[in-house]
């Protein structure tokens, strides 16, 4: 009998009844042999070439093609078919069925937050073919396996908790330097010079107007208010707009250069952070779940 890991999902938690006497059998006994974690860390391996590429590809040029998942969907689809037969052939149907869902449902509510213009979308296309490519851990991570064993949902949830430093750093920043905004601003964003705008990374956080008697009015764009502007189909403004097309915003930039500096987002591409999530998911484990272990166990 060759060697064997074991896969804990959501289920495990889930009692269920058995005759009086027999030994209770539920998921947390299922055996995953070494032919199936096989593809799924080639898969991994794949993936997170992929994220590191398209991390310093977004960073330096804010766009990802859609061409730089090719190579990688051409490694991973098939190692994703050798995982979900090997369940067949198994007879692990339930399992099987947890997994596709699974992706099902995370591929369309990414899909869906794109088109809402809520998410980028390099960012939904990374998470979609995350969960097509690598459903489950291809090994077991430092922290243990998480409840629900799907290896996507896991690297989003390290994602965001990673993602939450990055406004403490740059509401630190801000204080140290002086620079001052109300909250949540401060720690969303920093005011940049209206001539180096073009240059910069980011969205515009501000709403400047111009009075009749030539005085500036301006205000912070609050989250609440720039969603519905986007589920409305009313843009914002992004940097890259003002450099790549100058002419259709002539009247901001005019105000602008008359308010002299603007508030803009950090401008730090989510595929950033998931890329760590996928590193901290793949070898320590659920960071949320291993501190809510350690709450419970504290």
């Amino acid at each position: 009998m060759g060697v064997t890991f074991r896969i804990p999902l959501l289920w495990e938690v889930v009692p269920q009844a058995t005759p009086a006497g027999a030994r209770h059998k539920n998921l947390h006994d299922l055996i995953v042999p070494v032919s199936m974690i096989i593809p799924l860390a080639i898969s991994a391996a794949a993936v997170t070439c992929t994220f590191i590429y398209a991390s310093c590809r977004d960073l330096k040029e804010r766009r990802v093609p859609f061409r730089t998942w090719y190579p990688m969907l051409a490694v991973t689809l098939p190692m994703a078919a050798w995982f979900y037969l090997m369940m067949i052939a198994g007879g692990q149907w339930t399992v099987l069925a947890y997994f596709l869902a699974m992706t099902g449902v995370f591929s369309i509510v990414f899909y869906l937050f794109a088109w809402l213009n809520l998410f980028g979308g390099a960012d939904a296309w990374a998470l979609i073919f995350l969960s097509a490519s690598v459903p489950a851990f291809p090994i077991e991570p430092l922290s243990g396996y998480p409840p629900t064993g799907f290896f996507p949902f896991s690297v989003l949830v390290n994602a965001l908790l990673l993602n939450l430093l990055t406004p403490l750093i740059l509401g630190l920043q801000n204080l140290v330097h002086g620079r001052r905004a109300p909250f949540p601003y401060m720690f969303l964003g920093f005011p940049v010079r209206a001539t180096d705008l073009p240059g910069a990374f980011g969205f515009i956080m501000e709403e400047i107007e111009e009075d009749e008697d030539g005085s500036l009015k301006r205000r912070f764009v609050g989250p609440g208010e720039a969603i519905r502007r986007m589920v409305s189909g009313k843009k914002r403004i992004y940097t890259k707009d003002l450099r790549l097309h100058p002419g259709d915003y002539t009247r901001e930039m005019a105000l602008y250069q008359k308010a002299e500096t603007v508030w803009i987002s950090y401008g730090i591409p989510f595929i950033v952070p998931l890329t760590a999530g996928l590193l901290t998911a793949l070898f320590f484990g659920d960071i949320l779940y291993f501190l809510m272990k350690w709450i419970i166990g504290a």
